[in-house]
């Protein structure tokens, strides 16, 4: 989520408000299935997560749309409304489109344009409601940009259909300017990407009116071989600003607009090389990289030169796994802590007696005069909501896309199924229903945020016990799905409304459910862990049996080792 324009990372989490989003994207090659597949986690400490909501509709001519930004609701203006616009649950349309995003922030003087109307989040959403593929949604995105500005930092979009997988990344001109340069590129089927908060795309080839396209030329933007499309003047204007002066084909957009730094790197990367490393051997060539150390050598890896003295150790846009990715893969991958590197947020002293992975904000802190960090791993406390979009291309879109949806930390929250063209939501996850500062039993982002907060309090006695209902209550809904999916077909033969009407209450119901079965798993947690105690039923008793399971006994070295013999029980012998 984005939330201040930013030079530097760096600079950036020294602040109170940060930033943490996560996509992974997963090409029909790549996954167990043949479906494609992206993920999200919106992280924001103000962020309420709830599952928005658009209903397909149509509109007179002239009918106009208010845009507010997305992370404040400030008005910016209005645009033209087309006449037909799609239904969309969450960031996926009835069409299988779906699209996440991360924010870099990118040079600061290109992060404001006054009088722009679009920001990411609206252009997201309204392209969404007016695309049936990934690549109209593209086009869509840069037209409204070029259209009516952009009013956001530099933005990294993942955008999917059921059988492609873009990443695109864009950034403001700044004051003076309308609109943003950007580029889009398809990821190769087989493979798999990443992106977290930090820009990915480095060089890329050149328009040849074959596989590579420029803005001017989007009428051949359904041409299969294309595979490359960007802003005309991505170039030109990096030239005009004085941000490169090297050759065309040497073009970096990542290194010219969003120059990786050690925040980019320890703070962003390292949780794409998490994902990464759990689908393909050789990662650790990179870990000096991921963890901070930057190298602007004469060569690239690849023994190509380096003439403009970009950083010359980054890891690659894309990989081809090792092995295939399936949906619950993918879930579990936005749950990452760095469990099993040197950085394992469960085995430094920060972790406290009970391994927690997470730390409190602020992110950076110092201790005399110098400056030191916490880690930011995939699973973060703060994140409003996350989803795997999951697209099928074998089945009609409206049964094909599916929408993984949960709220609060993804470590501790469940992956639920909404399917991409119900046309109501849960009403646990629904808008309106409670705020940021209104708590409510009724809200899934409420009931899942006191299991969480609950966990983090004796993470590794209670987390395994959420891990475990978590875990299987997933497979569950996976297991299901062929049986859904085969009902949902067999009405779509006679009725496709009917259809519908039965994937929107087979949603609804799992959600609703689902608000239920955690309400009730929070009593149990808390009268079993209660007060640092673990206690389980004892049949025929008043009370339980009791455990006192205290501290572990490296915890116990610590306190002695810091106190001396100020807890030392005098007379024990000793």
């Amino acid at each position: 989520m984005k939330k201040l324009f930013i030079t530097s990372l760096l600079s950036l989490f020294t602040l109170s408000i940060s930033f943490a989003c996560t996509n992974f994207l997963i090409t029909k090659g790549a996954s167990t299935d043949g479906s494609t597949m992206i993920s999200y986690a919106a992280d924001s400490h103000v962020l309420y997560g709830e599952l928005y909501h658009w209903s397909a509709a149509t509109y007179p001519e002239g009918t106009m749309l208010d845009v507010y930004e997305w992370d404040t609701g400030e008005y910016l203006g209005q645009i033209p409304q087309v006449t037909k616009t799609y239904n969309v649950v969450g960031n996926m349309n009835e069409h299988q489109v779906a699209i996440g995003e991360t924010t870099y922030g990118g040079r600061s003087e290109l992060g404001k344009q006054p009088g722009a109307i679009m920001d990411y989040g609206s252009l997201m959403f309204i392209a969404l409601q007016r695309s049936k593929t990934a690549r109209e949604a593209i086009q869509v995105i840069a037209e409204l940009m070029a259209d009516y500005g952009y009013a956001s930092s530099g933005e990294s979009f993942s955008i999917m259909d059921e059988d492609e997988v873009w990443i695109m990344e864009m950034i403001g001109k700044g004051e003076g300017y309308k609109g943003a340069v950007w580029v889009a590129r398809l990821v190769p089927d087989g493979y798999v990407c990443a992106h977290a908060n930090q820009a990915r795309i480095t060089t890329f080839p050149l328009a040849n009116g074959e596989n590579s396209i420029t803005s001017d030329d989007f009428d051949k933007i359904n041409n299969p071989e294309v595979n490359t499309i960007y802003a005309a003047d991505v170039i030109t204007f990096a030239r005009e600003k004085e941000y490169f002066d090297g050759k065309d084909k040497d073009f970096s957009f990542s290194d010219v607009y969003a120059p990786v730094d050690f925040g980019g790197a320890r703070w962003c990367e390292i949780r794409v090389w998490a994902m990464f490393n759990e689908v393909k051997g050789g990662m650790d060539q990179y870990w000096d990289y991921v963890k901070g150390h930057i190298e602007h050598e004469k060569k690239f890896a690849d023994g190509s030169p380096n003439p403009n003295g970009f950083a010359s150790n980054r890891m690659p846009l894309w990989i081809k796994p090792e092995k295939k990715v399936s949906v619950h893969d993918m879930m579990n991958f936005m749950r990452d802590h760095l469990e099993g590197t040197e950085l394992d947020m469960r085995m430094d002293i920060g972790a406290g007696p009970f391994q927690n992975p997470y730390r409190w904000r602020p992110l950076t802190w110092k201790v005399d005069g110098v400056t030191y960090c916490n880690e930011r791993a995939t699973a973060t406390q703060q994140t409003g909501f996350s989803f795997v979009a999951q697209a099928r291309n074998w089945l009609p879109d409206p049964i094909g896309g599916i929408y993984w949806f949960g709220v609060d930390d993804a470590a501790s929250s469940v992956y639920c199924p909404m399917y991409c063209s119900i046309t109501r939501v849960p009403e646990a996850f629904e808008r309106g229903n409670g705020a940021m500062m209104e708590f409510t039993n009724g809200s899934a982002f409420w009931v899942f945020n006191q299991v969480s907060n609950f966990t983090y309090t004796m993470y590794n006695l209670i987390h395994p016990e959420v891990e475990a209902k978590q875990q299987t209550m997933e497979k569950e809904y996976i297991a299901f799905t062929p049986a859904v999916d085969a009902g949902a077909q067999s009405l779509m033969e006679k009725d496709e409304a009917m259809a519908v009407a039965y994937l929107t209450n087979y949603s609804r119901n799992q959600g609703n459910a689902l608000l239920r079965e955690w309400k009730n798993f929070y009593e149990y947690l808390f009268t079993r862990f209660m007060d640092g105690n673990v206690k389980a039923p004892n049949p025929g008793k008043q009370n339980p049996n009791l455990e006192q399971p205290g501290y572990s006994k490296e915890w116990y070295r610590i306190i002695v080792e810091k106190t001396g013999d100020q807890f030392k029980v005098v007379g024990d012998g000793h």
